[in-house]
């Protein structure tokens, strides 16, 4: 029989190719703690970390009790961890300039109208300057930090919308020019030019398409599905594996959350949480047995809530090694 894979994501965390890392699952589960604990362990080897957000309900700012918004803030008490908390739902025309560069003015009113003529590309296009972005700014590894199921699931699908949306728009670039001057000259704007419209699209372009390569390389990016031991997480668990798959993005990592560890010494036991402790142990031997090859890792449910970078980090430690109750 082969020996089982370790219950920790020690592999992971020393796997340094890895670039992009997403940490998913259903609400309530505990993906931001997850997700903050792993980018703690992932800045102490490597040069650089960025913990973004893409939950429209942010949460990165009350887990390291520290204000972060649209672009990458250092985190108070380190040098090389960043975070930032960006909706992956809202439009072009909402992100802030520091994102969309020094043309951000003209860029944005001209961009906004082009891709209005493509449905559901806008948010896509908002997405697509968030990692022009994070890309340029040459990070070791980005942790993602994800919304629910469905939401992560389109968005790991938005970089090969773009690749599509944006070369339709290429195409059909020749017969903007001609609109645009007329429309130029129209409103007293001499200088207005389809080419150099376009020209951030085709400055996106090749980011998106890396990206895109990259999210499908294992070496590259990687899904850490979050789940607590009930069957509705470990149903959606087993869906976003099935997707996971299918897309073509690697998942071999499992986090376990909120798991009642009873004392083995202790004579009189709570009636209630020996009942928890049943039926958890019940969907946690499925879990187990449905990801005998994933690294399974094992949380415990704590008596307060992790808050603050010290409780972080403290809490980061059961990643890698497994919790034991004391």
């Amino acid at each position: 029989m082969d020996e089982l894979p370790e219950p920790s994501l020690r592999k992971l965390v020393d796997e340094t190719s890895l670039k992009w890392i997403f940490v998913g699952g259903k609400g309530g589960v505990g993906k931001t703690t997850t997700s903050c604990s792993l980018a703690l362990q992932l800045c102490k080897n490597r040069e650089n970390v960025l913990l973004i957000s893409t939950d429209p309900a942010h949460n990165l700012s009350d887990a390291f009790n520290q204000k972060f918004s649209k672009v990458p803030t250092l985190v108070e008490g380190f040098n090389n961890l960043y975070a930032m908390e960006i909706d992956p739902n809202v439009g072009y025309a909402e992100l802030p300039d520091e994102i969309l560069g020094d043309d951000g003015a003209i860029g944005r009113s001209m961009i906004q109208e082009l891709v209005g003529a493509f449905p559901g590309i806008d948010e896509a296009m908002s997405y697509a300057e968030v990692m022009k972005l994070v890309d340029n700014m040459n990070f070791s590894t980005v942790v993602f930090d994800t919304a629910p199921t469905g939401h992560t699931l389109r968005l790991l699908n938005f970089p090969s919308v773009i690749e599509g949306g944006l070369g339709k728009l290429l195409q059909i670039k020749n017969r903007f020019n001609p609109i645009l001057s007329q429309m130029g000259s129209l409103f007293g704007m001499a200088d207005m030019d389809a080419n150099k419209m376009t020209e951030k699209v085709e400055q996106m372009l090749p980011v998106i398409k890396r990206v895109n390569e990259q999210f499908r390389d294992n070496t590259k990016t990687t899904f850490v599905c979050v789940a607590i031991a009930e069957f509705l997480s470990m149903y959606e668990t087993e869906r976003l594996v099935q997707e996971l798959s299918n897309t073509g993005i690697d998942v071999h990592n499992v986090v376990v959350n909120q798991l009642l560890f009873l004392p083995p010494d202790q004579k009189e036991q709570c009636k209630m949480c020996v009942a928890r402790h049943k039926i958890q142990n019940k969907y946690l031997e499925q879990i187990e047995d449905l990801y005998e090859d994933f690294h399974v890792v094992k949380l415990p449910l704590l008596d307060h809530e992790v808050r603050g970078a010290q409780q972080l980090m403290e809490f980061s430690e059961n990643l890698l090694k497994p919790y034991v109750n004391k």
